[in-house]
């Protein structure tokens, strides 16, 4: 009888300790990237900009030497940006136009990203108070996340099928609605990719090739960013004829003094590569190159730059997102 309790209270004790608990799960994601080399992760992004929605084809792939590629592509007007990471630095392209943005940046670990399997970790094991809920079919951390230059994203739910392969992440702002979402529709974490799939020259040349981009030689109506701060106005416009279309300088004075210039948006004889201070930058309509005093950027074949001397960041990214839901055309 006393054999038959004792077994009895050490099945009950079992059980009672064989629940799937947040360290485990946390545990077993540490490992699955622990033992991979390359992994593969495709999907769909969704990113709200005030009443707008734009959505992109997402492919990222990484290599165990600290190599990242994550493909951008706009899914209404079919134009690619890239993010690269290798070993000479971390690089935004745009094979279209045959350009390419250079940084010295810590990307992607300065920050949240909502489609590279070390972020999510990252956000995971730096949230002391993180939520973890078992459903049916997932497994979903909820985390606080860093997004330094928008204070709108507050936290994300990070939803992992039964193999801990990612299925789909939620970034919300304070009222729980979603701004950005990330649905994962393949996993690969045995991808094989050649020596040359993470170089500048081969990302530029095979994107560049099968990326067809509408050449924009005028400025059909004006733009005006929607967002601008309290106490400044524009000052001064000016529209210069160029050889192959035109630009467009707008000047901002006030308490927060800036200018927004864009431009039609040509492509280079020679592939050009400009370095850059700061990080690469995901804002609704594309990928940024977000310095301390400019934000830059390429949408629908045209070029736009927000500069100023002393606005923060986080300013100048604001203004630079509310020029995206000016309509182009009247």
């Amino acid at each position: 009888m006393k054999k038959l309790f004792l077994v009895l209270s050490m099945c009950l004790l079992f059980t009672g300790c064989g629940k799937y608990s947040s360290g485990d799960a946390q545990k077993d994601l540490e490992k699955k990237l622990e033992n991979t080399s390359n992994y593969q992760l495709v999907g769909e992004m969704e990113i709200v900009n005030n009443d707008d929605v734009y959505k992109y084809d997402v492919d990222v792939s990484y290599s165990k030497t600290d190599k990242f590629r994550v493909s951008l592509k706009n899914k209404t007007n079919n134009h690619e940006q890239i993010i690269l990471k290798n070993e000479d630095g971390v690089y935004v392209l745009t094979p279209a136009l045959n350009k390419s943005f250079k940084f010295q940046s810590d990307w992607p670990y300065n920050n949240s990203q909502v489609y590279l399997l070390q972020t999510l970790l990252a956000d995971i094991q730096n949230d002391n108070k993180k939520e973890f809920k078992e459903t049916t079919n997932n497994y979903i951390f909820t985390t606080t996340v860093n997004y330094p230059n928008n204070s709108d994203l507050t936290h994300q739910k990070i939803y992992f099928d039964k193999k801990m392969n990612p299925s789909k992440v939620e970034v919300l702002n304070k009222d729980n609605d979603v701004l950005i979402k990330m649905t994962f529709k393949k996993c690969d974490m045995k991808a094989k990719f050649n020596n040359k799939y993470f170089t500048l020259d081969n990302n530029m040349k095979v994107s560049k090739d099968d990326t067809i981009i509408e050449d924009v030689s005028k400025l059909d109506s004006d733009i005006y960013p929607m967002y601008v701060p309290e106490n400044t106005k524009l000052a001064d416009k000016q529209t210069i004829n160029l050889d192959n279309g035109q630009r467009v300088i707008m000047t901002f004075e006030g308490d927060n003094p800036f200018m927004l210039a864009y431009q039609t948006a040509g492509v280079s004889d020679d592939s050009a590569t400009v370095s850059m201070y700061g990080d690469p930058y995901q804002m609704a309509m594309g990928v940024a190159a977000v310095s301390d005093n400019m934000v830059s950027w390429v949408s629908n074949g045209i070029e736009y730059y927000v500069v100023a001397d002393n606005m923060s960041e986080s300013e100048l990214v604001n203004v630079a997102s509310s020029v995206s839901v000016i309509p182009v055309g009247k």
